[in-house]
């Protein structure tokens, strides 16, 4: 139950603190090592950079759980307290409600003032597509499917590899290790050119790390959404019918499970870096991709957490 009393702070002080910019955070720094990493391999003339792409997984994920397996044992040495606060610490940072809130808030705020353009150039903070010409309904939709998506990346598949972390006596290992993966897809997992055969394996990788979290967060943001008052039939409905309408395995399950909680429509086609990219749409547009849906996701994400939390609690009251 340590663990669990660890993982409910963790998320407390999320929701709470979010993420002060001032702060060291082990994400910038493992996203300081990928890159460092890439530059050498993009470097070397051994091996092709598909090739490279899984070296650059290898180094990545054994570099991060060496470093928090000495930071584990130092803090331990010095003493068992000191090593719990670390655990907090660290968990904490791996969680990204708050700041997903904060910056779709963002969003909603400038559409809710009828200001358009600042609406897109918030959103473009957070989506790798074109958001130059986009409609404020688009808009909508992009900072909709953004906190669907990253409900599972940056909230519900952290806590689950928690979870199975504590099973295999290394939560904080495991929670990192999903995190450097995500971090890897995030940085060199695009279908661009310049990303196409040294991010090949991170995407991947991406995909397999995503497949039971997708799964299970979307049940979780259909049961949150039920908690909440959304159309939980049509939740339901859209889930099993539009599940599998994205290029990624995994992304079409959140985003489908907030369509049809909401009564919208999501996906169809998006710029990405001058390469128009055609996806099917999810949902029926039964209501109309109104601001006020941004915060509708927002709520269902919290939601979402805090069923996965009393989840994982469950798991070991039992």
């Amino acid at each position: 139950m340590k663990y669990i009393l660890i993982l409910v702070i963790a998320v407390l002080l999320d929701f709470f603190l979010g993420d002060p910019q001032r702060w060291p955070h082990p994400i910038r720094y493992i996203g300081w090592m990928i890159k460092k990493y890439e530059g050498m391999i993009r470097k070397q003339k051994i091996v092709d950079l598909k090739v490279g792409g899984f070296l650059l997984i290898f180094l990545s994920l054994v570099t991060v759980f060496i470093v928090i397996a000495l930071i584990l044992f130092v803090t331990n040495f010095i003493h068992p307290i000191i090593k719990d606060i670390v655990l907090v610490y660290l968990t904490y940072t791996a969680l990204a409600a708050k700041c997903l809130a904060v910056e779709t808030k963002k969003v909603y705020k400038a559409l809710e003032k009828e200001n358009v353009h600042l609406g897109r150039k918030m959103l473009s903070y957070l989506v790798g597509r074109d958001t130059t010409q986009l409609t404020k309904e688009e808009t909508v939709r992009g900072a909709v499917e953004t906190v669907a998506e990253n409900t599972v990346d940056g909230v519900l598949a952290p806590i689950f590899y928690f979870v199975i972390g504590i099973f295999l006596g290394m939560p904080l290992q495991m929670i990192f290790i999903y995190k450097t993966i995500n971090t890897l897809d995030s940085m060199v997992g695009y279908i661009h050119e310049k990303y196409r055969d040294i991010g090949f394996a991170s995407a991947k990788i991406d995909d397999i790390a995503n497949f039971v979290p997708a799964r299970i967060g979307s049940l979780c943001m259909l049961l949150g959404g039920l908690v909440l008052g959304f159309d939980i039939k049509t939740g339901f409905k859209i889930l099993i019918r539009d599940r599998k309408n994205h290029k990624s395995p995994n992304c079409g399950y959140p985003e489908a499970a907030v369509a049809g909680l909401l009564r919208i429509q999501l996906g169809g086609t998006n710029t990405y870096f001058g390469e128009t990219i055609y996806k099917p749409t999810i949902g029926d547009p039964i209501e109309d991709l109104k601001p006020q849906k941004i915060l509708e996701t927002i709520r269902v994400m919290y939601a979402s957490e805090i069923i996965m939390v009393l989840v994982a609690a469950m798991v070991f009251l039992v």
